[in-house]
């Protein structure tokens, strides 16, 4: 029987709503990384998959499947527990930033393996690289190395961690395909246990600036993905986070990184304080650690130091002047009164229209660019105020930037705050 004649098979059996056999799912996952099944056959697949989802058991033999194409990675030597974070993406969410080292200094081992942004949500390594000489290319060996000195290393994943991902998101990616919650859970787990951290919590984002816009389909899909951890042996748990209005005041690369150096030395935004402190003692309670309260480690100090260490061992300079943009424009509060609305998706919209994030992957980004608000939600501006400053090297993008918010942000009499989290699934 032909290859080809398999893969329709097993696309007909999720055409019809059937649940894949173990052999199926296997061999396509393999097939397809290898080059045997078509990108046109898998895309099929993923619609069918799309429109009639995956069981439970379907769903972990994909994320194996996934995870045996490539290599796995294993800390289990280093004598200190790891636990890792990953956040299904929101504007302004600079919180690895600050977590990473905070965590790190309060005595766990945190291994962050990130990527890059794409579209409207700002990619972690694309922050960290407007620092100048910092590189998010490590060998494993200098992984584990820094993790052993530092405690924390935030770096890219390598290419040898579950291939078929790379090559299933990107293909997901032109085919409307990427709101399946099988996949997305899928896709997320299989690299989260590749990296062979022993804990994980899921900051599992809902509202306009989310993936997810409504509680209820992040909520699936932080219950899909805790399962799968736990039942692979990762302590998994998840935070569900508000997305609707975006974090802190800035969104972008150098800006991000210079409102995370403030929460590092004590002050930031009470959101962004809020949500790091959350996470931390999320992640310290997955590894036992109990006896250390996060906020002391972010208010004496330790947490900055780590956050120095951890620069410096990727081969950037933690006291140098971070890069700024040469243009910037302002919008001012037409009336005075209390902002009631900033709209995530038209702000994240926004930067990535200055230049902060990228069209396709390997496109360049400005470590300058974003967006900076000068309230949040429910604080009171006066007529006249600067409510909202754009920040560009190329000026002529301003246009388009400033068309992004229109009708993304009002004032008016009252607001009182949006609850940052939710609830937790464990």
């Amino acid at each position: 029987m032909s290859h080809h004649h398999d893969a329709v098979t097993v696309i007909r059996a999720k055409r019809d709503g059937h649940a894949l056999t173990a052999g199926q799912i296997d061999w396509i996952i393999e097939a397809y990384t290898r080059g045997e099944v078509h990108d046109e056959q898998m895309s099929a697949l993923a619609m069918a998959i799309l429109l009639r989802g995956m069981d439970r058991a379907e769903i972990a033999r994909w994320t194996h499947a996934m995870i045996r194409t490539g290599e796995r990675m294993d800390f289990r030597h280093l004598g200190t527990p790891t636990v890792d974070k990953h956040s299904t993406g929101g504007v302004g969410d600079k919180i690895t930033l600050p977590l990473a080292p905070l965590v790190a200094a309060c005595g766990a081992a945190v291994p962050q393996l990130s990527g890059r942004g794409l579209g409207h949500t700002g990619g972690t390594l694309d922050k960290l690289e407007s620092i100048p000489g910092w590189r998010a290319a490590l060998s494993n060996d200098e992984m584990l190395a820094q993790l052993h000195d530092v405690g924390a290393v935030i770096c890219a994943a390598g290419s040898g961690l579950a291939p078929a991902d790379k090559k299933l998101y990107a293909l997901r990616d032109v085919t409307g395909t990427v709101e399946s919650i099988a996949l997305i859970a899928s896709s997320i787990m299989s690299k989260k246990i590749a990296e062979g951290t022993s804990a994980l919590v899921l900051d599992v984002k809902a509202g306009a600036g989310a993936f997810m816009k409504n509680l209820d389909d992040a909520r699936e899909l932080a219950r899909t993905m805790v399962d799968l951890g736990n039942d692979s042996g990762v302590r998994t748990t998840a935070l569900l986070t508000d997305m609707s209005t975006p974090l802190g005041l800035t969104a972008g690369n150098a800006l991000e990184v210079r409102e995370s150096v403030e929460v590092l030395q004590g002050g930031g935004p009470a959101d962004i304080i809020e949500l790091t402190l959350a996470l931390a003692r999320e992640m310290l309670d997955a590894v036992g650690i109990t006896s250390v309260d996060p906020a002391d480690a972010l208010a004496d100090g330790r947490a900055m130091d780590t956050w120095k260490q951890m620069v410096r061992a990727q081969g950037g300079d933690p006291d140098a002047e971070l890069p700024t943009a040469r243009a910037t424009e302002t919008i001012t509060a037409p009336e005075s009164g209390v902002l009631t609305h900033l709209d995530a998706m038209g702000v994240g919209i926004a930067a990535w229209r200055l230049g902060a994030g990228r069209q396709k992957l390997g496109d360049p980004v400005q470590a300058g660019a974003g967006v900076q608000w000068h309230v949040q939600v429910g604080d009171t501006i006066n007529a006249g105020q600067p409510l909202i400053t754009l920040h560009t090297d190329t000026p002529e993008r301003f246009p388009a930037a400033l068309a992004a918010l229109d009708g993304a942000w009002s004032i008016g009499d009252s607001a009182s705050r949006q609850v940052l989290v939710h609830e937790r699934i464990a």
